[in-house]
């Protein structure tokens, strides 16, 4: 797991991209996502246990702010899959998605890795830049998809 300590950073054009998962502005984060088709209505426990058990990959503007975000769950000998990749809107256009996901599959303990997943429903061009491509076998592959736990748990006999 990533802590504070063991933490990397890189600075391209005034942005930077850190893997302190202490400096993530959790708050900016729930924003995006619950914005987002893939995670709208994370609870708070549900996110903050997704960036304590991931990588974390935050993207940071020249002022400090966070304006990205993605994160690798991965075991970081075999296998990873790319999560909840975003650049707010205001910073899109010069190429940080691009730097981001480049940083990310180039990070010393995710290099060499087996093999990669993610799931999009609308970037296919932007993760094919970076050599991602349909599923070979996608008869392989199994799922289940379920939506968020409750943020109370269902009276009896609800």
């Amino acid at each position: 797991m990533s802590d504070a300590t063991s933490a990397t950073e890189w600075r391209r054009d005034g942005y930077a991209i850190s893997t302190d998962p202490d400096r993530v502005d959790r708050a900016a984060v729930k924003r995006f996502l619950d914005a987002s088709y893939w995670a709208s209505g994370i609870p708070e426990d549900a996110l903050e246990r997704s960036i304590r058990g991931s990588l974390v990959f935050g993207v940071y503007a020249p002022g400090g702010e966070q304006i990205g975000f993605a994160r690798a769950i991965t075991d970081r000998a075999t296998f990873a899959y790319l999560a909840d990749v975003w650049i707010e809107p205001a910073h899109r256009g010069r190429g940080l998605s691009k730097w981001l996901v480049a940083t990310i599959l180039e990070h010393p303990e995710l290099r060499g890795l087996r093999r990669w997943l993610l799931a999009t429903r609308d970037a296919h061009a932007l993760y094919a830049k970076s050599g991602f491509a349909p599923l070979a076998r996608p008869d392989w592959w199994m799922e289940i998809v379920a939506p968020y736990a409750p943020v109370s748990p269902p009276r009896p006999g609800s």
